[in-house]
């Protein structure tokens, strides 16, 4: 096994965070103070669970346990300073029993500023006594370090897949955007082609619908991933899923409602607008179209 001493380059780490120092993180020479490096290691220790499309406290609870932090060691081998760009690299060293460690690095290009060993316990959270790494938890984590997918898409009808589709459809349109349960739910699931997404313990964390427009059209909608894991690609993964079933099909184009606030996600990924902003549910939208 690497020793952690050993881990020193960024291509040693599959994951990494990037922030940008903050002015009040710094002294009066503008130097990083010494325990605003733990901050940024327990900020990317957040978005590494993203990493591995879990939602963090929703998983744990159902794991049946908590991590807790039992030990950190920082060394430090340069300063970083006001409005430095790093990239805080955090990798998967070990899973003992009940105990996981982490090996993490901080780095300004590639320049390597901190190192750092993270140890963590599993335990019940009532009484915070140990309790061993759950399987599910385990191979996820192993998973991750040796570069596999952390999800699963599985696509089919609504008899098949309907009943997940819905469970995060009602918590992102209904419960977090106040879309009423009777618009959200309608006659085009039966006859639509679904995408759900689940993780390595079969949580279901994103979903989406294809259905028929015109001839030669297909029209994506419903798409749908969990708050806490937006940004981590899951979005991205779903609509190219979708866009390969369009494809095979015969379709030369699909088409959207976007809501607005996503239509930047949409265009990143080659969709433009068309026409102007309407109202849809209570929020705005905007047609976008994808041809090939």
């Amino acid at each position: 096994m690497t020793q952690i001493s050993d881990l020193r380059r960024r291509s040693d780490f599959r994951f990494s965070h990037r922030l940008r120092v903050r002015w009040a993180e710094v002294d009066m020479q503008k130097i990083v103070f010494n325990a605003h490096y733990l901050m940024y290691f327990d900020t990317a220790i957040t978005d590494y669970w993203r990493a591995l499309a879990l939602p963090y406290e929703e998983a744990m609870e159902r794991l049946g346990g908590e991590l807790y932090v039992k030990k950190t060691s920082v060394e430090f081998h340069a300063s970083a300073r006001y409005d430095d760009q790093l990239d805080v690299a955090l990798r998967c060293q070990r899973i003992g029993t009940s105990s996981i460690n982490f090996a993490g690095a901080i780095f300004r290009g590639d320049e390597l500023l901190v190192t750092c060993e993270l140890i963590y316990v599993f335990a019940d959270p009532k009484t915070q006594r140990s309790r061993p790494v759950p399987p599910g938890l385990r191979q996820m984590l192993e998973g991750f370090e040796d570069g596999q997918s952390m999800v699963t898409l599985k696509t089919g009808s609504w008899q098949i897949l309907g009943e997940d589709a819905m469970d995060v459809r009602i918590e992102v349109f209904v419960d977090e955007q106040g879309i009423a349960l009777e618009l959200e739910n309608d006659r085009k699931d039966a006859e639509a082609l679904h995408v759900v997404a689940y993780n390595g313990i079969g949580q279901v964390v994103a979903t989406g619908r294809l259905m028929k427009g015109k001839p030669g059209q297909a029209v994506i909608g419903r798409m749908a991933v969990k708050r806490v894991l937006r940004g981590s690609g899951l979005g991205a993964a779903l609509l190219r899923a979708l866009q390969v079933q369009a494809v095979r099909r015969g379709d030369c184009e699909v088409r959207l409602y976007a809501q607005c606030s996503a239509q930047g996600f949409y265009q990143r990924l080659g969709y433009r607008p068309l026409g102007k902003v309407f109202e849809l549910v209570g929020l705005p939208h905007i047609e976008m179209v994808l041809e090939w």
